[in-house]
């Protein structure tokens, strides 16, 4: 899978992620949070900030531990919430699954360079696959449109 695009559902005004088959043209969208569509834009122009995201701190972490990342799995949904998984390969071989939100694995993707699958059965229509996908930003209307949420916009996550 490829990160095809990043957009805003202009009916929630939420950020969408957009899968892409690297053959063929299957894909998933996967509505995310704004800091994770921060982390997956920046790692999409290749920009690394002044200070490290949660996800490079996981990526160095990784690599502290002498591990590397080996695959990002985005696995099933459940009750309209997309899960993944995170696939880790350690110094002597042994390998480590890591459960994880779709948005924060397919950062980690993109800033390691690991491969990125998406299940088979999530790439149908009932499953959330896409049909028509949702209009793209460019990169300047995704920083318009994040400098415009406020604390209340990210929910429990602020109090």
């Amino acid at each position: 899978m490829t990160v095809a695009r990043l957009a805003v559902d202009r009916a929630t005004n939420a950020p969408v992620v957009v899968l892409r088959d690297a053959v063929g043209d299957r894909g998933v969208a996967i509505w995310i949070g704004a800091p994770e569509a921060g982390a997956i834009a920046l790692a999409l122009q290749g920009e690394n900030p002044p200070r490290p995201l949660t996800v490079d701190l996981l990526a160095a972490a990784i690599a502290a531990l002498d591990a590397q990342v080996d695959l990002i799995a985005i696995t099933a949904v459940r009750s309209g919430t997309y899960l993944a998984e995170v696939r880790l390969v350690d110094a002597a071989g042994r390998r480590h699954v890591i459960d994880a939100r779709p948005s924060d694995a397919i950062a980690l993707a993109l800033r390691t360079g690991a491969i990125l699958v998406a299940s088979a059965s999530l790439l149908t229509a009932e499953q959330g696959g896409i049909p028509s996908p949702p209009e793209p930003l460019s990169a300047e209307e995704l920083r318009q449109h994040l400098s415009r949420l406020g604390p209340e916009d990210f929910g429990r996550f602020f109090t």
